[in-house]
């Protein structure tokens, strides 16, 4: 993404040769001649680096520079004066300024002095969309040779580099955050933030503080300024999961973002500019939802211009197989842990309702209790003993059901089945439930009330 600098003086000589310098330098300029078009621009443009001479018609530097923070509290600022003293360049430092110039400016030293700042500042943009998980190296979403993840493969090149919303559909544990990911990786827009929300479970006031930040004093507790994650995102991408999920009181503010590329904090009176890509996924069908009342209809066309169907796993024949020798070596490093055949054989006919988060599961689960590197068919513990099990030889046959015998169940149904097996295995434990099927809390608590599930013993 192209640098932009707001260069703040009411000299237009002085501004013109600056504008002149950056932009042989390939630096976007926003000119101002004073403190209030300086925030109006702030807010619209949302420049990497703010450059201010002292003496303003409406204040000074140091007046405009903690209201500038309070937008934005890693915006690199420069104070710029004819005028330098001691006093004046610790006072600047002192309240955030990132450099102090005098006049006469030099300017290929100026350059250089807002090349650097604005390195830093996206660096920590960077480093403050990431703090809240680890790095590591992201999976491939295309593993495998089905025609269904060839077919997926081939639609999102097809459009990584496109700057519209993208929308993902697929059921639960189908990789829709990894893809997210990977289009954000090999997008237009790699390098800048990526930042991620579950909109499962939140609650209306949780879910604008997450996405649109607050403002001090905006509600009780709210003793700070927030960035939120829009904030957090600007230039990168934002990746909305489960946003059927989102509380409709919120859909419109969203739909704002979209269409207009602005939005308010809490308890803020003016409007914030902001440059993001939108990539949603969801597991529900959108379109019954507007249908229900419970999804805006200009919301889901404005999301829905590139949808990609991510496919479940039971559709993927082989690539099960790819799939699980990869978290294999992931989970085993350097034990030379492999499948016999008959594990192969049952891991290719169950139906995995709970996809490739479940696939991890059941292997994780093998690596620990194995006591040989070479895993069997008894080494495989599925989740969902009540369906799409491969039997042992010695089950009896009324016992056995193959993937066959889901051919007539709609998803809600298996999702109800696989809801009730782990809670029978939790013997009705909520919190336990929640973590063997691998979703938080409250989106099994939302399911149980959807479903009218009674947990065993209620």
């Amino acid at each position: 993404m192209r640098r932009r600098v707001l260069l703040v003086d009411d000299e237009p000589g002085i501004r013109s040769g600056i504008r002149r310098l950056f932009e042989a330098h390939d630096i976007a300029v926003d000119e101002a001649a004073d403190c209030a078009t300086a925030l109006e621009l702030f807010r619209d443009r949302r420049p990497d680096c703010c450059l201010a001479d002292y003496m303003l018609p409406d204040g000074t530097a140091l007046d405009l520079l903690p209201r500038l923070q309070a937008i934005d509290p890693d915006l690199p600022v420069v104070v710029i004066t004819a005028h330098g003293s001691i006093d004046l360049a610790v006072r600047a430092l002192k309240l955030g300024a990132e450099n102090f110039v005098t006049k006469p400016i030099d300017l290929p030293a100026l350059t250089v002095i807002v090349e650097r700042a604005v390195e830093r500042y996206r660096a920590r943009r960077s480093e403050a969309a990431d703090r809240s998980r680890a790095r590591r190296s992201q999976p491939d979403p295309f593993l495998g040779d089905s025609a269904a993840i060839r077919r997926l493969r081939d639609e999102c090149e097809r459009v990584v580099g496109a700057e519209a919303p993208l929308l993902l559909l697929g059921e639960t544990g189908v990789g829709k955050g990894v893809l997210a990911r990977w289009l954000h990786d090999h997008g237009p827009r790699a390098g800048e933030p990526f930042v991620d929300l579950n909109c499962a479970g939140l609650v209306r006031d949780f879910l604008e503080t997450e996405l649109f930040g607050h403002q001090r004093g905006a509600f009780t507790g709210a003793v700070s300024n927030r960035q939120g994650l829009l904030e957090i995102a600007h230039k990168g991408s934002v990746f909305l999961d489960e946003i059927g999920d989102m509380d409709p009181r919120v859909q419109p503010k969203l739909l704002k973002v979209l269409e207009e590329k602005r939005f308010r904090r809490l308890g803020e009176s003016r409007d914030l500019q902001v440059d993001v890509r939108l990539i949603a996924a969801t597991h529900q069908n959108l379109q019954h939802l507007v249908r229900d009342g419970r999804f805006r209809q200009d919301l889901y066309f404005r999301i829905s211009t590139v949808p990609l169907e991510v496919p479940p796993l039971r559709q993927r024949g082989d690539d099960v197989l790819l799939l699980a020798e990869r978290f294999l070596a992931e989970l085993a490093p350097g034990r030379d842990m492999s499948l016999a055949d008959d594990a192969r054989e049952a891991l290719r006919r169950y139906s995995w309702p709970g996809n490739i988060r479940e696939l991890r599961n059941v292997v994780e689960r093998a690596v620990l209790l194995a006591r040989s590197p070479r895993l069997g068919r008894r080494d495989l513990r599925f989740e969902a003993e009540t369906h799409p099990l491969v039997a042992d030889d010695d089950a009896e046959p009324q016992q056995r059901r193959g993937a066959g015998d889901l051919a007539g169940l709609t998803l809600e149904q298996v999702e109800i089945a696989h809801i009730r097996a782990a809670l029978d295995a939790e013997e009705g434990n909520v919190s336990r439930a929640a973590a063997r099927l691998d979703v938080p809390r409250s989106t099994l608590y939302q399911k149980l009330k959807r479903f009218g599930i009674e947990r065993p013993g209620c």
